[in-house]
């Protein structure tokens, strides 16, 4: 009897034991796979933000992070959408299009309003085979689980993202903090890339001579640059602007821009990127080109627009009044990676303090 009893007392002791050890292993594996989830997060992060800094357009970088996010968190579908103050747009998806009205339009649907007005995670699921998930109008059977994730910007909100598996309680064991870790980056993304954005379609043509604002430089003209290790910025200046409108009128002036700015693209390749910077000032960038062939080209460049001759014709044609522009050009080198705008700010500085009777071609 007292070694049955000894016996039942070790096997208590060893239950106990292998309990213990259980719940010791289950915490383990817990705080492992915590620690694997914040890696993941991090590295999800690592991932986002060189995206950022890649020569991509805005679009293009909201895409290739979506892509991230389905890739590295195995999700079936994912869409952002945003707001940009006139409708929702869908900036990333991999949803067949024939599907994105309705994607676009989930802020009129009842059941995520309260999650918009709250800020708050929406997630809907079905039990189910034969029901479908309340959004879906014409389709049926393509997702029966969906995460809905309002988007704010300081308290503003911007739009949503959307996660979405084609089974029932997808993501029922989903860890919701991982996800607006996630939510939250996105966020910082879309903020970061508010500027470029911006800029990429700021850009205007001048009516006068048909060339672009200084703004494509910074967009659109960037991406063609940055073809490139090094290209050569050219900035020049119609320097007696102020004597031509004064004696001539400013009708005057305007042609006369528009006369040098068709003779200069009729002589540049599309390659080059040239624009209108700022009233009297032109910018040409030289994708790939040396400053020393650039130097030389341009040479002959000045020589025929200041060829060019306006003129005021008078009653009487011996009062009649002709006049050449008069130019002052300088260039500099731009490396890829760094701002550009750095650069035509440090020549435009060169020419507004030059000398007003200056007129070379000079390079800093």
């Amino acid at each position: 009897m007292g070694a049955q009893l000894f016996l039942i007392a070790v096997l208590i002791i060893i239950l106990v034991v292998l309990i213990v050890y259980n719940k010791s292993l289950s915490k383990k594996l817990q705080t492992f796979s915590n620690i694997d989830d914040k890696i993941k997060s991090l590295n999800v992060i690592q991932d986002f933000m060189s995206t950022i800094g890649e020569e991509l357009s805005v679009d293009d970088k909201i895409r290739k992070i979506n892509e991230i996010l389905l890739e590295r968190y195995n999700i079936k579908y994912s869409t952002i959408v945003v707001f940009d103050g006139a409708e929702y747009v869908i900036k990333a998806s991999n949803v067949d299009e024939k599907h994105w009205e309705a994607l676009r339009a989930l802020h009129k649907e009842d059941i995520f309003k309260d999650s918009i007005s709250s800020a708050q995670t929406k997630y809907i699921t079905v039990n189910t085979d034969n029901e479908k998930l309340p959004y879906q109008k014409m389709e049926f059977g393509r997702a029966k689980s969906a995460m809905f994730l309002p988007l704010y910007i300081e308290n503003i909100y911007i739009g949503y993202w959307i996660i979405e598996s084609g089974e029932k309680h997808a993501f029922d064991k989903l860890d919701t903090t991982i996800l607006e870790v996630v939510r939250e980056n996105i966020i910082n993304v879309i903020k970061n890339v508010s500027y470029q954005s911006t800029i990429e379609s700021i850009h205007r043509k001048d009516k006068f001579t048909g060339l672009y604002s200084a703004e494509y430089l910074y967009g659109k003209g960037k991406k063609i640059i940055d073809k490139y290790a090094t290209s050569t910025v050219c900035m020049f200046k119609l320097i007696n602007i102020e004597e031509i409108n004064d004696k001539l009128g400013r009708k005057a002036g305007d042609k006369i821009l528009t006369k040098i700015s068709n003779i200069i693209k009729q002589n540049i390749s599309p390659e080059y990127i040239f624009v209108r910077y700022m009233g009297p000032k032109f910018v040409i960038v030289f994708s790939g080109a040396e400053k020393q062939g650039v130097a030389e080209f341009m040479k002959n460049i000045k020589l025929r627009i200041e060829q060019v001759v306006i003129n005021l014709e008078e009653k009487d044609k011996e009062k009649s009044i002709k006049m050449r522009p008069i130019f002052n050009f300088v260039l500099s080198t731009y490396y890829k990676g760094t701002g550009i705008e750095g650069v035509t700010k440090k020549l435009e500085e060169y020419l507004d303090k030059a000398p007003s009777g200056e007129t070379n071609i000079s390079y800093i």
